[in-house]
């Protein structure tokens, strides 16, 4: 429910909460999977109905939970005999944030690590949308209809706003199905897998979390195209 609001902090908070083992993996990408960035300010300001908002916002909604419980209904069973203990104190030695000095000063400290990375990050993504170009991805996602999702999948990424923006304005000028927008979203956690892969040790378990992500929202976005759902 927190994941359906504008903007993408709510995955970046529980990314940290995360790599510190607060939260379980589920809940994670329930958030990721109900994020929708950029999409709901731009449905205000084109004026879109509400029930045609409410929807694509609730079909996000119970894909994120129900995927959520799912993974950790799983994970519960496949690790029913271990017990891993909490990363709190690994996730501020990584950052060197020497959490007995103050969580003021350790979580600023925290927090200026990542803005510096995601700044620079963000910086390169915009440069290569800018090349690319916005006409470019809205050929590609209306070549073939089945491959739709699977490339506003790939789309949904791209660790930046950007990638929501584009979708959504696809989808509201016709050129991309409601499916295809739903699965490039669903995949998009905005900066949220950028936070990951800096703050979440192990590149392997960052890259299957990316990996289990993007297949929940393509298939997720190729049933609703073969169900025919119309929003």
């Amino acid at each position: 429910m927190l994941g359906i609001f504008p903007q993408c902090g709510f995955s970046v908070s529980a990314t940290n909460l995360y790599a510190a083992r607060v939260i379980t993996l589920g809940t994670l990408i329930a958030v990721y999977l109900s994020t929708s960035d950029e999409m709901l300010p731009i449905f205000i300001s084109e004026t879109v109905p509400i029930t045609t908002i409410l929807k694509i916002l609730g079909i996000k909604l119970i894909i994120g939970m129900v995927a959520g419980f799912i993974i950790d209904f799983i994970l519960r069973i496949k690790n029913k005999n271990k017990q891993e203990e909490s990363k709190i104190v690994d996730l501020c030695e990584k950052e060197h944030c020497h959490c007995d000095h103050g969580i003021i000063k350790s979580s600023l400290k925290h927090t200026l690590n990542i803005f510096i990375f995601i700044l620079l990050v963000t910086l390169i993504i915009n440069i290569a949308m800018y090349f690319i170009g916005e006409e470019t991805i809205a050929g590609v996602l209306s070549g073939i209809p089945i491959l739709g999702p699977v490339i506003a999948g790939i789309i949904g990424l791209i660790p930046n706003c950007a990638a929501s923006v584009i979708l959504t304005q696809l989808y509201l000028e016709n050129i991309i199905s409601a499916a295809t927008m739903i699965a490039g979203l669903l995949v998009g956690a905005g900066v949220g897998l950028l936070v990951l892969f800096r703050t979440n040790k192990g590149l392997k378990e960052n890259l299957k979390i990316t990996g289990l992500l993007y297949g929940i929202g393509v298939i997720s976005g190729i049933v609703i195209e073969l169900v025919g759902i119309v929003f």
